[in-house]
């Protein structure tokens, strides 16, 4: 049996909705925020929700990781993509 296929990122998932991490996807070689995000704890398995949007639902997106906040720029969100059966329908 395949595993589930990461099919929506960080930056999609609805207020409050948690989900499980399935990768962080680097846009380049060498591509230092996937790095970081990933030395922060942002890892297959852990699962994460959105908990705040800013001013008129853009940047930050603050995140919810354990029991840590993190505020994340949209394309940083991007990076992070989740297990599509680890959300609600």
């Amino acid at each position: 049996m395949n595993a589930p296929t990461p099919s929506l990122s960080l930056r999609d998932l609805p207020l409050r909705v948690s989900a499980s991490i399935a990768a962080v996807v680097p846009r380049s070689a060498h591509d230092p925020i996937a790095q970081r995000l990933e030395e922060l704890g942002f890892v297959p398995g852990e699962r994460v929700r959105v908990i705040a949007h800013g001013p008129l639902g853009g940047e930050p997106i603050a995140v919810q990781l354990g029991f840590t906040r993190f505020a994340l720029r949209r394309a940083e969100a991007e990076r992070v993509l989740l297990n599509a059966l680890s959300v609600p329908a």
